[in-house]
This record gives C-alpha cells, sequence and structure tokens, in this order.
C-alpha cells in the first residue's frame, strides 16, 4: 500500500507578523477601573424631569363593558364597494378592511346580538352589525376557508348596506364560524318574536283600556240627560 502523503497546509495570505503583546500603558483603564467609573458616573447622575403637562388617567368605555362574549376567532375581513381612488364611478372591487378578532356578543340586559371587529393594535372598529336572522352566509367560491354575507353595517354610525368576506385560517375555523353565525340567528328570532308579541299583547291592552274609557264617558253623559 502506497505511502499516503501528509496533505500541505496552506497558510493564509501572507502578513505582517503581529508585534508582541505590550502592557497597557500607565494611562489606559482595566476594566475594573471603567466598571468603577461608570458607577461613579451613574451615581452622580440624580437629576429628576418632570413633565411640563400633567395628565390625567381617562377611563375609555368601549361599550363591550356590557355585553358577553359568545364567540372569537382572528381573520381577515373585506368589503365589496368603490375605493377612495374610484369613489363616484361606480367600479366596485374587494377591499381589505383589517385583520382581527371577529367576535358575537350578547348584550346583558336586552340580550341582543351583535357582530365586532376591530383591527389589530389600532383597535378601529370594521364591522358592527346586528346578527339579523335574515342574514345568509353563502361560500366564497374557490375557498373553503371564507364566507360572504350582505348586512347593514353601523361602523360610520350610520347604516349601510354592506356586502362582506371573511377569510379563517383553516376550514375548520370558517365551520365553526358558520355554526356559531346560525346559532346567534335563532337566538336573534326568538329574541324579536318575544318583543313583537309583547307589543301586541301591550297594543291589546291599550285597546281595552280605549274602549273601557269610551263606554264609560257614554254612561256618564246619559245620566247627565237623564
Amino acid at each position: 500500500m502506497a505511502d499516503e502523503k501528509e496533505p500541505e497546509v496552506t497558510a493564509p495570505p501572507a502578513e505582517e507578523a503581529p508585534a508582541a503583546e505590550e502592557a497597557p500603558a500607565a494611562t489606559e483603564q482595566t476594566p475594573a477601573a471603567e466598571e468603577e467609573g461608570g458607577d461613579h458616573a451613574e451615581a452622580e447622575c440624580t437629576t429628576v424631569f418632570e413633565p411640563v403637562v400633567q395628565l390625567d388617567e381617562v377611563e375609555v368605555k368601549t361599550h363591550e363593558e356590557d355585553e358577553q362574549v359568545l364567540y372569537k376567532m382572528r381573520a381577515k375581513l373585506f368589503v365589496f364597494g368603490e375605493t377612495l381612488l374610484n369613489k363616484g364611478s361606480g367600479t366596485k372591487t374587494w377591499n381589505e378592511r383589517g385583520v382581527g378578532e371577529v367576535k358575537f356578543l350578547k348584550h346583558r340586559e336586552h340580550e341582543k346580538i351583535r357582530l365586532l371587529m376591530r383591527q389589530e393594535k389600532t383597535m378601529k372598529i370594521i364591522a358592527n352589525h346586528v346578527a339579523d336572522p335574515r342574514i345568509v352566509l353563502k361560500p366564497n367560491l374557490g375557498s373553503d376557508r371564507s364566507w360572504v354575507w350582505t348586512a347593514y353595517d353601523f361602523v360610520d354610525n350610520e347604516l349601510v348596506e354592506t356586502v362582506f368576506a371573511i377569510r379563517f385560517g383553516s376550514s375548520d375555523a370558517a365551520n365553526e364560524f358558520k355554526e356559531k353565525f346560525e346559532e346567534v340567528k335563532k337566538d336573534m328570532a326568538r329574541i324579536i318574536a318575544g318583543e313583537d308579541a309583547e307589543g301586541a299583547e301591550g297594543d291589546a291592552q291599550a285597546q281595552e283600556a280605549a274602549e273601557a274609557i269610551a263606554s264609560l264617558s257614554v254612561t256618564t253623559k246619559d245620566t247627565e240627560e237623564a
């Protein structure tokens, strides 16, 4: 077996040989001395800067304090409409409104349910409408993670008929949203039916009271004539 030749070790590019290490000059500080100097400098800094204007902490209410969270899930929301660039032209496209948690909130007093969605970080409201029983969720073509529906949105403090599309991270999350939406729609239908029944009962009682007053007036008049 032939003797294997040791591989030659290639030296790095020629550089000047480093000079022998010299002891630090007397004027240089050692690390310990630098730390001592730093501690001394920090100890001397005792100035306290007071703000020019004192701002009191203000409690901000979102009106969600009076509501119970029935459901929440992170998603991306789109609306179908005109953009600022083509406003008034009649040209409508899908525009992203933001990413955040979509919620179903139930009021603790009157029990009505609404859909609310805020944009992440800014917390700006990007969807706010009642869970109307007449709303129909339709699958978005070409996606099993998205739904489309129409509702009267109240984002800008006025009711505007808006076409929404929402997209989730998975098909399971999208199906869970649909199931919850159908559930809260049934609850809202029951609440609305109860209000209508109470209203009808109130109208009937008012009619009976009016008839009783009318008969009383007629009887009094007949007595006076007699």
